[in-house]
């Protein structure tokens, strides 16, 4: 479904002045802000008042730390998507007839419930693997998208082609702009607005079975559609508003051949149940939908602690996108069940985005332990998801209540 990737070489979070070599030198004002300031950064935790905390980081210096982790270990993907992908299957399977084997008695329905939390979890894990294809490189991971789509990709209407748009996340100058379309102003727009993005996730699988078996063959049979449906439906985003650039032909072949593959899923899915079961109302689709629903609830509320969202639309520097950018290293056990596949140390990630998500851990510690310590990188760091949603909820209300007064 797919052999190509569309951001082989994807930069660091870096300028055009070739910050790799310089030493950057970033002030954090921790005083009163003054009046009308614009400010979007927020100060060091513990900070005396009316104070100015400079911090230095070389990149060179980072970089050399870690650099012997850049290579991706092809067995370690392979076990851990196939694993997490057939497991995800059988446990998905259970929930559906354990109850037609044995009836709804309360042990059946406690055995359901644990299979369900499992379900989501493997499967959250198995499609967190798509962020990784966008930066793996082309030589020798071609099965590995092949096998991806085929296998996870296809099954979800979550196709590699949706995340393609990615790389303009990681580009400087798009960064938290209109440019990029997985950035919204949340610590700027109210509480509501960060209710409603986790409720989305209700109508999100309604959306994807239009977009795949109705919007797709539509665009088959009337090409003048294909550009709006490119620009406006084809895209994994965070913000709405978002237009996708325009595809060479190339990259629509790839679009198409997985578009072909979603619609004759959508179609054995709506007819299954007629043909496996006699009926046309599938039992089975209500369990897709809480499975469905429960990883999409799980993955937003993940996003919104990858970021602080602090930014307005503006272009940021290298050190405001660094330190809009969260990591939680801290309780694995936990954290890498809600941030699987590195996603949990998503300011790592946007420092070296070509770094594979299996070295992540190795590579913070190197980091926290061999950088100085007025290094910005150490305030990417947030104890818990719990007091990274708050704080952005308090920001939220803050926005709010500045725009009243």
């Amino acid at each position: 479904a797919e052999t190509t990737s569309p951001a082989t070489n994807i930069p660091a979070m870096t300028s055009s002045t070739n910050v790799q070599s310089s030493v950057s030198e970033f002030c954090v004002s921790t005083g009163p802000k003054p009046t009308g300031s614009t400010s979007r950064l927020t100060s060091p935790v513990g900070a005396p008042k009316s104070s100015k905390t400079c911090h230095t980081f070389r990149f060179s210096e980072a970089r050399a730390l870690i650099g012997d982790l850049q290579r991706p270990n092809q067995k370690v993907y392979w076990f851990d998507f196939l694993c997490s992908i057939i497991l995800g299957h059988v446990t998905l399977h259970a929930i559906f007839w354990l109850p037609v084997w044995y009836g709804f008695t309360p042990t059946v329905v406690a055995t359901m419930g644990a299979c369900y939390v499992v379900t989501v979890l493997l499967y959250m894990r198995a499609l967190m693997f798509i962020h990784e294809l966008v930066h793996l490189p082309d030589k020798g991971f071609a099965a590995f998208r092949i096998a991806w789509n085929a296998l996870c990709g296809i099954f979800f209407l979550v196709p590699s082609f949706l995340y393609y748009p990615h790389i303009d996340h990681h580009r400087r100058k798009h960064y938290g702009t209109e440019h990029d379309g997985e950035y919204l102003a949340l610590s700027h727009r109210g509480p509501w607005m960060i209710v409603g993005f986790v409720v989305q996730a209700l109508i999100i699988p309604f959306i994807a079975l239009l977009r795949f078996a109705l919007i797709s063959p539509a665009c088959w049979l009337f090409p003048r559609l294909r550009p709006f449906v490119h620009r406006h439906m084809s895209t994994m985003l965070v913000d709405p508003t978002y237009e996708r650039p325009d595809a060479s032909p190339k990259l629509m072949r790839i679009v198409i051949l997985q578009e072909v593959l979603c619609f004759a899923w959508c179609v054995w899915f709506l007819i299954r149940g007629g043909i496996m079961r006699d009926t046309w109302i599938d039992p089975f689709w209500l369990v897709a939908y809480a499975v469905g629903v429960g990883i999409l609830v799980l993955n937003e509320v993940r996003t919104l602690g990858a970021h602080r969202w602090t930014n307005q639309g503006g272009e940021m520097t290298f050190e405001e996108q660094l330190i809009d950018s969260v990591n939680f290293p801290s309780r694995p056990w936990i954290t890498e069940l809600w941030g699987p596949i590195g996603t949990r140390y998503h300011a790592l990630h946007h420092l070296f985005p070509r770094l594979p998500y299996h070295n992540l851990g190795e590579a913070h510690r190197r980091l926290t332990e061999g950088l100085p310590a007025d290094s910005i990188y150490h305030l990417t760091t947030e104890l818990s998801l719990t007091s990274a949603i708050v704080k952005l909820w308090r920001r939220s209300q803050g926005s709010q209540r500045n725009l009243v007064s």
